[in-house]
């Protein structure tokens, strides 16, 4: 199993990364990838990764592995495909500025997301605009089907800047996940567009000898069953959550 010495890149929240990291972990709660109280949790809430294999790495934790220079290469590769694409959707953004204009505007909007500091000036109002006043013609199902498709032959093809560790990759398809679903939500079109597999729920280990009685029974249905049966219980024999909570204070 590899070994990580996070952080690699120094960290430092962003014009937005403070904003999104709030709004996406109630979003991950509400989907069951991280637990209730993940906004307590330091693995979750620090911009660098965890150093634990077995801990995903969080979309503000990026920075901390991949730094500035994987970024910019990741966004050239995406806006290089971008250029070279049919007139209907490379036109979008060529009335905007030249390539060039959009690989530092993306990458630093992605660099202020993901833990390096503050590179995107005006955050997410200026976000906003942009998508409401350059990019309006592309907030649609078909336009995002196209920026989804490009993305994700950008990812397959960036392989060698996601560094060794195997977590960079769903971690980003979370962050585009959680964008593109934001966009759909706000611009109306159909949050259908898939970048591959996302990160894995977090878990929590409890440990019901320190825990209280109140404790044990705030946890969920779910969460007492995964701890028990990570203790090697067999579930199925307790099928009502205070059996569950009275078999938790056995242990």
């Amino acid at each position: 199993m590899s070994t990580y010495h996070y952080p690699t890149f120094a960290t430092r929240h962003g014009y937005m990364s403070e904003e999104i990291q709030r709004k996406f972990i109630v979003w991950a709660i509400d989907r069951g990838l991280l637990p209730r109280d993940a906004h307590r949790m330091a693995p979750v809430i620090s911009l660098d990764a965890p150093n634990d294999p077995g801990k995903p790495i969080q979309i503000w934790q990026l920075f901390s592995v991949l730094g500035p220079d994987r970024i910019v290469a990741i966004v050239r590769d995406f806006y290089e495909r971008v250029f070279a694409d049919e007139d209907w959707f490379t036109a979008v953004f060529a009335r905007v500025g030249p390539l060039e204009h959009h690989v530092m505007t993306q990458a630093s909007m992605w660099v202020d997301v993901m833990g390096g500091g503050p590179a995107y000036h005006g955050g997410d109002f200026r976000l906003n605009f942009h998508h409401t006043h350059n990019a309006m013609e592309l907030m649609t199902d078909k336009g995002a089907r196209r920026w989804t498709d490009l993305m994700v032959a950008t990812l397959d093809a960036c392989s060698e800047h996601m560094t060794d560790d195997p977590r960079v990759r769903p971690a980003l398809n979370t962050f585009l996940t959680y964008f593109m679903g934001k966009y759909a939500q706000e611009f109306a079109f159909a949050d259908r567009h898939a970048f591959g597999e996302i990160n894995p729920p977090l878990r929590r280990k409890l440990n019901f000898m320190t825990m209280s009685t109140e404790a044990i029974e705030a946890l969920s249905e779910e969460e007492l069953r995964q701890a028990l049966t990570e203790r090697g219980v067999d579930t199925s024999a307790y099928p009502a959550k205070q059996d569950l909570v009275n078999k938790a204070q056995m242990l």
